[in-house]
């Protein structure tokens, strides 16, 4: 199962629309989101950009919640699971977050497969014993590269994807 992650889009409706695209190209059959979409007009943008299952964690920006929880209700693909989401995808077991103190802890904890945040907005790729930990960057671009993860349940394996 292929899933992809991202994370900090900050309303930048222009990269997600291309990030969207690429995304249509890997396969993906879910997708995760380690927070910041910040607007709920984004929610929209995601779920009908990608069919598959979505998972979305809130991030600190996220300054409307009732509103985007309203609109994540919309779509049946879609689950808001508030600060941190546990998930079993292709028989992994995921943690999400937003920050990466958090993400951190939660990979030396073994008790996860991955384990996915976001926040600072550069992409990290490392194992903790067991975990894989993963920040696919950000979609705004405010450091140049638009970038998201495309992680591969049967290989166990990440890679940056640059849009």
């Amino acid at each position: 199962m292929k899933i992809v992650i991202l994370s900090d889009i900050h309303d930048n409706i222009w990269k997600l629309s291309e990030v969207l695209k690429e995304i249509g190209k890997r396969g993906a059959e879910a997708l995760i989101c380690c927070g910041d979409l910040c607007a709920p007009f984004v929610v929209p943008q995601l779920a009908e950009g990608f069919s598959g299952e979505i998972h979305i964690v809130f991030g600190n920006n996220d300054g409307d919640p009732f509103r985007i929880a309203q609109q994540a209700l919309r779509y049946e693909h879609v689950k808001l699971h508030g600060e941190f989401a546990e998930l079993s995808l292709g028989g992994k077991r995921f943690a999400v977050t937003h920050f990466p103190e958090i993400g951190r802890a939660l990979a030396k904890s073994g008790q996860y497969d991955v384990v996915c945040y976001g926040h600072d907005h550069r992409f990290h790729l490392s194992r903790e014993g067991n975990a894989l930990l993963i920040n696919p960057g950000e979609v705004m671009g405010r450091f140049g590269a638009s970038t998201f993860a495309l992680y591969d349940t049967e290989t166990h394996e990440a890679e940056r994807v640059d849009v």
